[in-house]
């Protein structure tokens, strides 16, 4: 809290107190002392209200009441910063710390677990079982808001279970790119090509590239798409189009990659405007123990064969 807003607080709620405190005594002083048989002038249902002066167990039962204010205020916090002169705020009676508490105590339960995995290799970490169930957990808190609960991925989201990696997909790899995180971008090429020249490249990449049909219907100059990627795509997905995981340049001749979409229309958006994503770097939040086990799982996803895949 700013210091403004402590002395706002604090303000408040003394001048609260002493408002209170002012209105209890002076209304005290207009009371009169005796019992009597005067009305204040207004009846309701036939009913007249009496002017006689409050009862005396009231009036300390609400001195009482002030009193308990201020010393809980001065043992306890509720003036801004206060944290009053009682011991143990940052200790624990209080619910301030009580994620810290809980952040603390399952720290010294598992963190020996997590350290034991952090010191074997990745590969062996996704053929434990125990140590992928620790994994998944992780993954279903952190990455699949984006991967998916299953990490087939979603549009603009890699799928984590085939062979198509963009970066690269061995255990160090994977760790490295949860640990650091991995932006990504492709250029806008409508400018350069113009708007035939994204046709027939998009064509291209579809049909020569990735072995998919083109609509019926359509025709495009193959040959010039090819003459245009040679020039403008080259550098980054490589001659024959595998890709340059150096770069995060993905394999055009896997529909697997396109994470975009492979229809027509939506491989000419990205040539025509580019793209770009990020994927977050999870080291602060995670840790290097953490991420071990989270690697470890998202390797198992697409090199560790199930039990049943085993069997067959």
């Amino acid at each position: 809290m700013s210091e403004f807003w402590s002395i706002y607080v604090s303000v408040l709620t003394i001048g609260t107190l002493v408002g209170l405190t002012w209105l209890l005594f002076s209304t005290r002083k207009g009371e009169k002392k005796s019992e009597t048989h005067e009305t204040m002038g207004h009846s309701f249902d036939g009913i007249e209200e009496y002017d006689n002066p409050l009862p005396r167990w009231w009036f300390l039962l609400f001195i009482g009441t002030l009193l308990f204010g201020v010393g809980y205020l001065i043992l306890y916090p509720g003036l801004g910063n206060w944290k009053g002169l009682l011991p143990g705020y940052d200790e624990g009676w209080t619910g301030a710390r009580e994620w810290e508490k809980e952040m603390d105590k399952a720290n010294a339960t598992f963190a020996p677990i997590f350290a034991k995995y952090a010191a074997m290799p990745v590969e062996q970490v996704a053929q434990d079982p125990a140590a992928l169930k620790m994994g998944g957990r992780l993954f279903a808190s952190n990455c699949s808001v984006c991967h998916g609960s299953d990490a087939k991925g979603a549009f603009g989201f890699p799928n984590l279970t085939d062979s198509s990696w963009r970066w690269g997909g061995d255990a160090g790899t994977i760790k490295a790119t949860i640990m650091a995180g991995r932006i990504g971008m492709m250029p806008a090429w409508g400018e350069v090509l113009g708007e035939n020249g994204v046709k027939n490249v998009s064509a291209y990449v579809r049909h020569d590239l990735a072995g998919l049909a083109l609509p019926q219907g359509t025709s495009f100059n193959l040959q010039a798409g090819k003459q245009a990627y040679d020039t403008t795509c080259v550098a980054c997905h490589g001659a024959n189009g595998k890709g340059n995981p150096l770069l995060g340049a993905p394999d055009l001749t896997a529909p697997s990659s396109f994470i975009y979409g492979t229809s027509l229309a939506q491989l000419q958006q990205t040539i025509r405007h580019g793209r770009q994503g990020q994927m977050p770097a999870q080291n602060e939040l995670l840790g290097n123990d953490k991420v071990q086990l989270l690697a470890a799982y998202v390797y198992s996803l697409s090199h560790v064969k199930s039990e049943d895949e085993t069997a067959e």
